[in-house]
């Protein structure tokens, strides 16, 4: 969803993910099931990161692009004892199922099964994470690299999958389980602590550190280096769907537009051109109306400028900042 309006409990929502906990049902996102022996080579191939370094109870984000390296959508990877769970956005879940089934050739030994119908997920957001963590008995994930995971059991839940890794910048877990314990995983983490975050209160946090979205920020028209998704990347991997663009625009430094953030003064919609003086210089994806004003996101040619750089958007007048998610910084 590329524009938010927020309420009074949006907003405590979000300063609890900023000061304390909240959690927020995921469950409309997609969960794919990657299993066979091939699996590992299989998401080696067809996405950006390095999966073929991930031992079971590990995970990463990674980009699934098209062969021109435009971007399809943002994915996290948890790599199990015999198979791969990936966390997809809700409106990406058909698509990917198609677009990976395609790429399954006869001898590949790969199945791919969607079980977002048979499974939850929900997400503490929080400095607080760790303490909802402890309360209900489970410890060892915390300090653990983001991606860490494993099963544990919130009583009477006993197949709880937690991963580290909030989904945002802000730190936290995002937990799997089947759709049957939602209601009893849902309460022990209210009971814990933990402030109900909505979609929409999601959504304006994610547009404000910057999470690209599809439809939004992950388009036919940008590539991952122009996102600032750098972490999701392994340059030093074999061949892999979109490598030669993303390698040669690494290589020539030749990203020619970024992703940023946009402080603005009044409201205005998604879509409007970016304007310096009487040039466009972008496009806006993304906008949320907030408890502190107006803010969006937005990709900016780089010969504009960057990080202060004052801008037009419609009829609202704004400032470019940084946003925490996406970097860019050439590795």
């Amino acid at each position: 969803m590329p524009t938010s309006t927020i309420d009074d409990k949006d907003t405590a929502a979000i300063e609890a993910a900023r000061v304390g906990v909240a959690i927020c049902d995921r469950s409309s996102w997609g969960r794919i099931q990657v299993s066979g022996d091939d699996r590992l080579n299989f998401l080696h191939n067809q996405s950006t990161n390095n999966f073929q370094i991930l031992k079971p109870g590990q995970g990463c984000d990674t980009v699934f692009v098209t062969s021109t390296a435009r971007t399809i959508d943002l994915a996290t990877a948890y790599v199990t004892e015999d198979a791969v769970i990936l966390l997809v956005s809700p409106n990406r879940r058909q698509f990917l199922m198609e677009w990976l089934d395609k790429y399954i050739f006869f001898a590949d030994k790969v199945e791919l099964s969607d079980i977002t119908q048979y499974t939850n997920t929900f997400s503490l957001i929080g400095p607080e994470s760790d303490a909802v963590l402890e309360k209900l008995g489970i410890g060892e994930l915390i300090g653990q690299p983001n991606g860490s995971h494993q099963v544990y059991m919130i009583a009477p839940a006993e197949k709880v999958r937690i991963a580290v890794g909030s989904g945002l910048v802000a730190p936290g877990y995002t937990l799997n389980f089947p759709y049957t314990d939602k209601a009893t995983v849902w309460n022990k983490l209210l009971e814990a602590g933990a402030v109900e975050m909505s979609d929409r209160a999601w959504d304006t946090l994610r547009i404000l550190q910057g999470r690209p979205a599809p439809d939004s920020e992950l388009t036919d028209d940008y590539n991952p280096l122009e996102v600032g998704l750098w972490q999701t990347i392994s340059f030093n991997k074999g061949c892999y769907i979109g490598q030669e663009t993303i390698a040669r625009l690494n290589t020539y430094k030749g990203v020619k537009q970024y992703l940023f953030g946009i402080r603005l003064s009044s409201p205005t919609e998604v879509g409007s051109a970016i304007v310096v003086g009487d040039e466009k210089v972008g496009k806006l994806t993304s906008y949320t109306e907030t408890a502190n004003g107006y803010f969006g996101l937005g990709y900016i040619r780089t010969k504009a400028g960057g990080v202060g750089l004052k801008v037009q958007v419609g009829e609202s007048e704004g400032e470019v900042v940084e946003i925490p998610f996406v970097s860019h910084e050439y590795p």
